[in-house]
């Protein structure tokens, strides 16, 4: 028999994990089994998409998290409904990075964490935002 090892206390507070969910705020997270280890866990979609704050057309962009976690590892359904709640948002580039940064800073408390989405052309300027925690800032 298989060694599980994935206890059912680690799925205790998974409540979006195997269910219909619409998107919504809510990150989920599970416990780090090797947080005395430092490594870095890379999520990455070129879905992304927020409304332009004046002219509301969609803003596509390519979104890359990475952190090295502490107790919490982000549950990946939970973050891509977090992220598709930015579809309606009218906002700068700038504003949604960083509002991304600090719920993740706030849930999973990690070593690092950096947050990069690279904004596709538009009116023939392309933009990369990248803003990162290191674990001392807010």
């Amino acid at each position: 028999m298989p060694k599980k090892l994935t206890s059912k206390k680690d799925l205790h507070s998974l409540s979006l994990l195997g269910n219909d969910a619409a998107p919504q705020k809510k990150l989920e997270v599970f416990p780090n089994h090797h947080a005395d280890r430092e490594y870095t866990i890379t999520l990455t979609t070129d879905e992304f998409t927020t409304l332009g704050p004046v002219n509301r057309q969609p803003d596509f962009a390519a979104l890359t998290i990475e952190y090295v976690p502490g107790k919490y590892i982000v549950e990946s359904k939970s973050l891509k409904l977090y992220l598709q709640t930015f579809r309606d948002t009218e906002t700068f580039y700038e504003h949604v990075v960083n509002v991304i940064l600090d719920d993740l800073a706030a849930v999973l408390k990690p070593k690092w964490c950096r947050v990069t989405a690279a904004y596709a052309v538009r009116g023939g300027i392309a933009m990369t935002v990248e803003t990162e925690f290191n674990g001392k800032n807010k």
